[in-house]
């Protein structure tokens, strides 16, 4: 989703719109993300805490300043704050195969990173007579199963949930620079390297790429998600960084600033990792500060997977 409302320019990054962290928490980060995807015996989830969906949220949101927030796409999708959680599955997208794992985990609680159905807002009276729709809802439903959607709260974290996740697990956090905001000053190394080393950290197949696969980088500028065009346009241009490495793009924008960019004569790259990628790591930090918050409570990242292929 356009994630323009939270990452800031870089001479804002200190709001609590940043993304990236301080690296005094990058330790505390990284024990967090040991969340290994258990067996899919229905037995595997048996709460030992009656706790409630709406207990859990409450306990997250506590910690975000401003929070609740009077305006905010993070609503429950389905079920009720009352329901006792046998496991949670945290994701980022409620597919209809997490939601098949869920069940098969008897977890009845599912913490989205993005929408259910199929908008920013999961409006659902456009959907009414869909049969998709109608199925997914009757799946969830059926199996009593609370869906809740976690994206404005956890990239409001200080630090954000997201930005700390993929950090943690491009182990890019030593890089970081708080002076730099977005701007990551890596070791040079080549554009090649660079896009196959983002591909075997992030589990991608291919990525979409404009640059000479010799090219040096080091001075990254990184936008996961859906920061927008004009966002990557108007950092690429200030920050002349050597690459820009995004979530996704509109093909009609960043892609083509670049392209132009690199027939002036820039030294500009591009990586587009896609919006899941560049983000899913938000869903494993959610699972491990579940673990630390609510331990007697299974709790467990089902990676909702790209759902494009390639040849």
């Amino acid at each position: 989703m356009n994630t323009s409302q939270y990452f800031l320019p870089i001479r804002e990054y200190n709001t609590r719109r940043k993304f990236i962290f301080n690296l005094s928490k990058v330790a505390a980060a990284t024990a967090l993300l040991t969340t290994p995807l258990a067996g899919h015996a229905a037995s595997f989830f048996k709460s030992r805490e009656d706790v409630t969906v709406g207990q859990i949220i409450d306990k997250f949101i506590s910690q975000i300043a401003g929070a609740p927030f009077p305006k905010t796409v993070d609503t429950l999708k389905s079920g009720s704050l009352d329901i006792k959680v046998t496991g949670i599955v945290t994701t980022m997208f409620a597919t209809v195969e997490v939601i098949k794992q869920a069940i098969a985990l008897n977890a009845n609680f599912i913490i989205a990173h993005e929408p259910t159905f199929y908008n920013h807002a999961d409006e659902t009276g456009w959907l009414a007579n869909d049969d998709v729709y109608q199925y997914k809802a009757k799946l969830l439903n059926d199996n009593n199963i609370t869906v809740w959607r976690n994206h404005d709260y956890i990239h409001s974290l200080k630090p954000d949930g997201v930005g700390m996740g993929v950090l943690t697990q491009l182990n890019w956090a030593p890089y970081y620079r708080p002076d730099l905001g977005n701007v990551l000053v890596l070791p040079p190394t080549s554009l090649g390297a660079l896009i196959d080393y983002l591909k075997n950290k992030l589990s991608i197949n291919k990525v979409r790429y404009i640059g000479n696969p010799a090219q040096s980088c080091q001075k990254v500028l990184f936008l996961p998600g859906a920061a927008g065009g004009k966002r990557h346009i108007t950092e690429a241009g200030k920050i002349k960084p050597d690459v820009l490495i995004v979530g996704e793009i509109q093909e009609w924008e960043t892609a083509e600033y670049v392209r132009d960019a690199q027939a002036k004569g820039d030294n500009l790259s591009l990586v587009v990792l896609g919006h899941i990628a560049s983000e899913e790591p938000g869903s494993e930090f959610m699972a491990g500060w579940l673990k630390q918050h609510f331990p007697a409570i299974k709790s467990v990242h089902v990676p909702a997977n790209n759902s494009l292929s390639f040849r």
